[in-house]
């Protein structure tokens, strides 16, 4: 534990990969936090006992961010156990690729309901119910510069998010409260790497002038200085978090 901040952070899609990452950091600077998940309750439940093994606070929350009604629901978890809800993290999301030629209608609903209605009911939530002086950081993907083959309704759906992020912070005039987005680059989690031949996955790694690719914890720490006091001056922006690669 670093610093003790007594604020309470939600996080979305937190059981593993970049959300678990951005629990536990978070959690080491002081947050109490809910680690949310749609399916994995095993692995939601190991993110809490390496949080609280370390000496953080944490706790599991189940919630389909596509469904209004199971978002509204933790919150009502979140405020009713901890009093409120200083900070939002958008992690949650899913990435099917295929050309706009081939791509059917249930990948183009599935990422609409997750990554677009699924952030907005989130943020709705949020701009009613965040504590004044709180943060919300998006998340979307460099994808949305890259603009690669293969990529065109995921892309679609964080461009969105990008646009949602600069106008909630406008609307969230005189609260305190900031609003901005992470870009993440390639970056070694299950989302990312599974399916990919190694090939790609080299191609990928030596794209970035750093030569690698991103770990969890790197964006983990970029998410961090968002949602922390050093961030306080930002908002309204979108951080392309990816080791140069665009």
């Amino acid at each position: 534990m670093t610093t003790q901040t007594n604020k309470v952070a939600i996080i979305t899609g937190a059981s593993g990969g970049i959300g678990a990452a951005v629990a536990e950091r978070l959690a080491m600077d002081g947050f109490t936090v809910v680690v949310n998940y749609a399916g994995n309750a095993a692995s939601a439940e190991a993110v809490v006992a390496r949080i609280e093994a370390a000496g953080g606070r944490a706790v599991a929350a189940k919630a389909d961010i596509s469904d209004v009604a199971a978002v509204a629901r933790m919150f009502d978890s979140a405020e009713t156990a901890f009093g409120g809800v200083d900070v939002l993290i958008n992690n949650a999301g899913i990435m099917s690729l295929a050309t706009i030629k081939d791509s059917d209608d249930a990948l183009f609903d599935r990422h609409i309901a997750v990554n677009l209605k699924g952030t907005f009911n989130t943020l709705r939530e949020a701009a009613r119910r965040l504590r004044d002086g709180g943060r919300i950081v998006n998340f979307s993907s460099s994808v949305v510069g890259m603009l690669q083959p293969g990529y065109g309704v995921y892309a679609a759906t964080k461009a969105a998010v990008e646009a949602m992020t600069s106008i909630l912070a406008k609307e969230l005039r005189g609260r305190n409260i900031t609003v901005n987005a992470i870009a993440p680059g390639p970056t070694a989690t299950k989302l990312f790497l599974d399916g990919k031949p190694q090939e790609v996955i080299d191609r990928l790694s030596k794209m970035a002038p750093l030569e690698r690719l991103g770990q969890p914890q790197d964006i983990a720490d970029a998410v961090a200085f968002l949602a922390g006091p050093d961030g306080a001056w930002i908002n309204g922006q979108t951080l392309r978090a990816n080791g140069g690669i665009i």
